[in-house]
């Protein structure tokens, strides 16, 4: 396996890729300029299988060894951006206003890339690895879609991995484990249904406003006294719309927001006992509710082989302290989970620095980390696709 000085040479190259897309992030399923960018990347490379327009753009390359055949694997990078405003006041900052790439995507695409270039050289594996490019893994489950669009089967794909950076761990460093590493993620709406009048008259009304915020309040006793404390269950309102004017109390408001959990039990739990909460708490005021629950993106689980060789292709790069190996599970979601319920495989996360977080307008990728994550790919096939 190769230490990371093998790929300090590719950093520089690799930073003009991340800081261009940087500059021109796109949204969800349009992310179009960056897969004709990473496309064309991968043909100056002389990777020859290319496939575009999966769930509508995105990408699947695929290398094939030059030790025989074999298996082959997926590594997944996602492209798309956030609808933020940047602020991180870097020569490279946005150029398109309301959208940035606040949580990295650039870099990891950038990495993969990274990758593609070396492992087209090297081809020091047996089968194949196929390199996925996906939009919409912040808004849209694109890794859903291009799993619905059948890339498992149609590229032969045994096993998959993913990577994402961590602000906050120190660049040159690794953190995985095995099992749940990041929550489900689930969506409420609550419509509460009372009776409106006039802010003088409360007597006369069945204010929702006052319903909802005992409901608020009533949601928490679901997590606090519910639940076990030692078991992990976020129930967060992050919406809450009603009125009109200063003086009407209006007919009805609504009020929503998310459950997230590493346990599939307490999906079933959250559905069941949020709407019981609130029904109960708007029946005791005189009032009604409305109530819709969807299930978004499920547990993500790291599969123990799989989490295995990727804790031993990162500590080929690095030192074995580098890698943390029992790294807490993250109460954000992944659509990643899509594609580890389709395969085996593992997700972990790479230092980033003392940056500012994730989705924070502040935050910028750091380009210090390329190496590590490029390096860490290469040796996570030539690992797995070992001649």
């Amino acid at each position: 396996m190769h230490s990371v000085e093998t790929f300090r040479d590719l950093q520089g190259e690799v930073t003009e890729w991340r800081r261009y897309l940087h500059q021109y992030p796109e949204l969800g399923y349009q992310v179009h300029s960056t897969a004709r960018f990473v496309t064309k990347k991968l043909a100056s490379f002389g990777i020859d299988h290319i496939e575009t327009g999966i769930a509508e753009t995105g990408i699947v390359a695929v290398i094939q060894g030059e030790r025989g055949d074999g298996p082959t694997i997926g590594l997944r990078a996602d492209m798309d951006a956030l609808p933020i405003l940047e602020a991180s006041n870097k020569p490279w900052s946005s150029q398109i206003p309301g959208k940035m790439h606040a949580c990295g995507h650039d870099g990891h695409t950038a990495m993969l890339l990274g990758a593609a270039k070396y492992l087209a050289n090297t081809r020091n594996f047996k089968g194949s690895v196929a390199l996925i490019f996906q939009p919409a893994e912040e808004d849209g489950c694109g890794g859903q879609r291009m799993v619905q669009e059948g890339i498992m089967d149609r590229f032969s794909i045994s096993r998959v991995f993913a990577m994402h950076n961590r602000p906050g761990m120190e660049v040159g460093k690794f953190g995985i484990c095995d099992g749940p590493i990041a929550a489900a993620l689930d969506e409420f709406d609550i419509v509460v249904k009372g009776r409106g009048g006039h802010a003088a008259g409360p007597h006369q009304t069945i204010d929702p406003i006052v319903i909802a915020a005992q409901i608020i309040v009533g949601l928490q006793t679901l997590v606090s006294r519910n639940t076990d404390p030692t078991e992990s269950l976020v129930i967060s309102v992050t919406k809450l719309n009603a009125g009109t004017a200063y003086n009407i109390i209006p007919e009805s408001a609504e009020l929503s927001g998310t459950a997230r959990t590493l346990l599939s039990s307490l999906r079933d739990f959250a559905e069941r006992q949020i709407e019981a909460c609130a029904q109960g708490i708007a029946r005791a005021f005189g009032a009604e509710i409305e109530f819709r629950y969807r299930r978004l993106e499920p547990l993500m689980l790291n599969h123990t082989e799989e989490t295995n060789l990727a804790i031993k292709a990162a500590r080929g790069l690095v030192e074995a302290a580098a890698v943390d190996d029992k790294s807490k599970p993250s109460m954000g979601s992944e659509d990643f989970a899509y594609m580890l319920e389709a395969r085996p495989g593992a997700y972990i996360r790479i230092g980033n620095g003392p940056t500012a977080s994730v989705h924070h307008p502040a935050y910028d990728f750091n380009d210090e980390a390329l190496p590590y994550g490029i390096g860490y790919w290469v040796n996570l096939v030539e690992t797995a696709l070992a001649a």
